[in-house]
């Protein structure tokens, strides 16, 4: 009896044994037909900020990165646009991209000065003759070596869109020649060289906030703002100006950045799609930015804004008036910065 007992004692032990290893293996793989975990991970962000609004070349660019970024990648990547300064000026714009709040933004080179003296090249007037010309350093090796500047300060350029050239804007006379810019109150930037520029031509120059432009030409705070076709247009600034002088004296580029520790991370896949795609949509903005000019022209025309175009004899006594201010600037900028500027641009 006892015998028979400690058999079945046994014989439960085993059973009850082979049950544990079976059911720790089954645990292992899931039954036929269970559902496994497929979550897709979660989208890489780039929050993207700029000054523009959307319809603006700049905005149009951007909005075109967005569409074909996320198309590209398969949604892997998601592109948050916060267009019309909404984010910031620019400052603000650079400051987010060195905290990383920001994964990419556009900043006019004015605000990259801190970071290398170099861009303050794109601040003299009459440097560059025409479209073509502005291309050779913002694409070549000068352009490349600027940006670089900030890659030290967690930042890294990607390349260089545009708002174009400066012209004259007022609502007292017209400006057919230098003699009339004389006591005018023209709107300028914080750009120590921008207002050199306007002091040099006889104008007064008076900086006003972004924001405050339109009210500032609208109350007559000022007479008029010294600036491009497009974002004059794109503004509205028509409404409140009479009178506008094509002088094309100074171009003003913008710098697209992407903050360095996140695009490091990035997969290799995922690099070739924002630098090929913002490579893309670089060329699509100037062309914009280009082809616009004589819709603008023509519309001016409809809308009755008396237009005045500088002759070339006129051109250049303005730029003669303006060769002090590369004196005055060129130990800050460097003469081997100047003098490569110059190299690059009379280059064939």
């Amino acid at each position: 009896m006892l015998r028979k007992s400690r058999f079945l004692f046994l014989l439960i032990v085993c059973l009850l044994t082979v049950a544990l290893i079976a059911g720790c293996g089954s645990s292992s793989k899931p039954a036929d037909g269970a559902k496994t975990d497929t979550k897709k991970p979660a989208a890489v962000v780039i929050k993207l900020a700029h000054e523009n609004v959307p319809k603006h070349p700049m905005g149009m660019a951007f909005i075109k990165f967005k569409e074909l970024v996320e198309s590209r990648s398969n949604g892997e990547i998601k592109v948050d646009l916060y267009d019309s300064g909404k984010f910031g000026g620019g400052r603000e714009i650079v400051e987010g991209l060195q905290s990383g709040m920001l994964q990419m933004g556009s900043s006019s080179t004015p605000n990259l000065q801190p970071f290398s003296n170099a861009f303050l090249l794109f601040d003299m007037p009459f440097l560059f003759p025409d479209y073509p010309s502005t291309d050779k350093i913002t694409d070549g090796p000068m352009g490349k070596k600027m940006a670089s500047a900030l890659e030290k300060h967690n930042v890294l350029g990607l390349g260089y869109i545009e708002i174009g050239f400066r012209n004259i804007y007022n609502n007292k006379r017209p400006v057919e020649k230098m003699e009339d810019m004389q006591g005018l109150k023209i709107r300028s930037t914080a750009s120590k060289a921008h207002i050199a520029t306007l002091k040099a031509l006889g104008a007064s120059p008076t900086p006003v906030a972004w924001g405050e432009v339109y009210t500032a030409m609208q109350q007559k705070t000022v007479d008029g703002i010294d600036i491009d076709l497009n974002l004059a247009w794109f503004n509205n600034f028509h409404e409140v100006q009479t009178q506008m002088t094509i002088v094309n004296s100074i171009y003003s580029p913008h710098l697209v950045m992407i903050n360095k520790p996140f695009y490091d991370k990035l997969s290799p896949a995922h690099k070739k799609i924002v630098d090929e795609t913002f490579n893309e949509i670089k060329l699509y903005q100037r062309k914009l930015i280009r082809d616009n000019e004589k819709m603008i022209m023509d519309e001016y025309k409809k809308k009755g804004l008396k237009i005045v175009v500088l002759s070339a004899e006129e051109r250049a006594r303005w730029a003669k008036q303006c060769e002090a201010i590369y004196q005055e600037f060129e130990k800050e900028i460097g003469k081997d910065v100047l003098d490569e500027a110059r190299k690059t641009l009379t280059a064939k």
